[in-house]
């Protein structure tokens, strides 16, 4: 959390999941047994609900400002509830500024969308959540949010590639298809990338990479999509050149 500069980190586990949950849910109402199953999973202690109330009134001392009448955490019949206020939380922001840049390169705004996907991908430290993806809330936000994340990679890219920077994300793509081997389409933009570079066999060697990954792991072949690109690298099909030289 930062607030006027300043950087607050809960230290108790517990609590840091029981903030990230209510986070991941703001706005809304989150029931005490989600909220127990999301800290203890099915290892529920004999006090669990007494413990919940001692982490939540933890976490209240810990959100607490001087400044601040309310808590943001309000309790409701059914459980808890964080409003947000006039805070922000980086993954709305982050959001916010990928739909700018999915709309500059609508409007044809190359350069800004670029900026505008640099920018949200630069928001990341990490991957989402760290280590907290124990219940069922957790993980499926993780899920959501590294899937966003390479979605705007895939942007970010495309935007490069098309104002001529392909040298610039060779390295980078390398570095994607290593941690995302089933992504397609980072194979693809790499070696759009490596024959826009003058590495013609290099980008016909990472499309075998990727065939056998594919069938090693699930049997398939690679997509229509990578195939028609093997097709044109291998034909020197003059399209495959860079608008922006």
């Amino acid at each position: 959390m930062v607030d006027d500069g300043t950087v607050y980190t809960v230290s108790a586990r517990k609590v840091e999941v029981l903030l990230a949950v209510l986070l991941v849910r703001a706005g809304q109402v989150v029931g005490l047994e989600q909220l127990m199953a999301e800290i203890w999973g099915e290892d529920l202690p004999r006090r669990a609900t007494a413990g919940l109330h001692v982490y939540v009134s933890q976490l209240r001392k810990f959100l607490a400002r001087p400044e601040q009448a309310d808590s943001p955490i309000v309790t409701t019949h059914a459980g808890y509830m964080f409003q947000l206020g006039s805070d922000v939380l980086d993954v709305h922001e982050f959001q916010r500024i990928v739909a700018d840049g999915r709309r500059s390169r609508r409007e044809g705004l190359l350069e800004q969308a670029f900026m505008q996907f640099e920018k949200a991908i630069g928001m990341w430290r990490g991957p989402a959540l760290g280590d907290q993806r124990n219940g069922p809330a957790l993980t499926a936000f993780a899920g959501w949010a590294e899937l966003a994340k390479m979605e705007c990679a895939e942007q970010l890219v495309d935007c490069a590639l098309e104002l001529g920077r392909h040298r610039e994300y060779v390295g980078y793509l390398y570095t994607m298809t290593s941690e995302h081997p089933f992504r397609e389409v980072f194979y693809q933009q790499l070696m759009l990338a490596l024959y826009r570079s003058g590495c013609r066999a290099e980008a016909l060697q990472v499309y075998q990479s990727a065939r056998t990954v594919l069938d090693s792991e699930f049997g398939l072949e690679p997509c229509r999509n990578l195939r028609d690109l093997q097709r044109a690298i291998l034909l020197g099909d003059p399209q495959l050149e860079a608008a922006v030289a």
